[in-house]
């Protein structure tokens, strides 16, 4: 790389760089920046200051299924094992799950505790 120096008072002041060696830097430090944010976000997940949501389960949603039932799937749970673990029946389950019906907050966080998710990802 080829740089003019600038001086001031006997003292090196600027460097002037060609453009494309400028640009090239700027990609190579947004490159270390966000190297260093995906070390932070696995940092985190692995303290549990964030949570990680397997993809899966997150396009699942996204395609508009209810969110207990994506998890469930994802966990491979019967509808009838969680319906007798949460204390309510399998048909209930299922008009929650096709958005029929809107759980109790007791059956909600039932349902978190048993698929060992936060509840704020089943609603």
């Amino acid at each position: 790389m080829s740089a003019q120096v600038i001086e001031k008072n006997g003292q090196p002041e600027w460097a002037v760089i060609p453009y494309s060696e400028y640009q090239k830097m700027q990609e190579a430090y947004q490159d270390a920046q966000d190297i260093q944010d995906i070390e932070n976000n696995l940092k985190a997940i692995q303290t549990g200051e964030e949570i990680a949501i397997p993809g899966e389960v997150t396009f699942t949603i996204l395609e508009g299924i209810n969110p207990i039932r994506a998890w469930r799937k994802y966990k491979k749970i019967k509808m009838k094992e969680l319906a007798e673990k949460v204390g309510i029946s399998s048909a209930y389950l299922s008009q929650i799950e096709n958005n029929k019906r809107n759980p109790t907050i007791e059956t909600l966080k039932a349902i978190a505790i048993f698929l060992e998710v936060d509840i704020e990802l089943l609603i």
